[in-house]
């Protein structure tokens, strides 16, 4: 099983950026997705995740700001990230539970600067 992400980059404030990753190889059923981020010396933190149902969590600092989608049949998750803060900086990694086991993307870097 395979995680590829995409459309990371670098985007001034108030600006938009859109992250996709697609999960790819072996799977029977994928029940949840999620984009997480791990800024330089901090901890890796949810930014927000969504079950195969299609029902969305979000972490507080990203509410309004950023939506979350899957498309199951093509065992994809997008993040839609608007109003882009210098403090939404970080790597962002897209996991995946998959046949019960956690999957985990390489990363994307997302800066936020003027």
């Amino acid at each position: 099983v395979q995680l590829q992400a995409s459309g990371g980059g670098l985007v001034q404030p108030g600006g938009s950026l859109r992250l996709s990753c697609v999960v790819s190889g072996s799977i029977f059923s994928i029940n949840y997705m999620g984009w997480y981020r791990q800024a330089p010396g901090k901890q890796r933190e949810l930014v927000a995740g969504i079950l195969s149902s299609g029902r969305p969590n979000y972490a507080d600092s990203v509410k309004g700001r950023f939506t979350i989608s899957r498309d199951n049949a093509r065992n994809t998750v997008t993040l839609r990230m608007n109003s882009l803060k210098p403090e939404d900086t970080a790597v962002y990694y897209c996991k995946a539970n998959a046949d019960l086991r956690p999957y985990w993307g390489k990363g994307t870097q997302v800066t936020v600067s003027s």
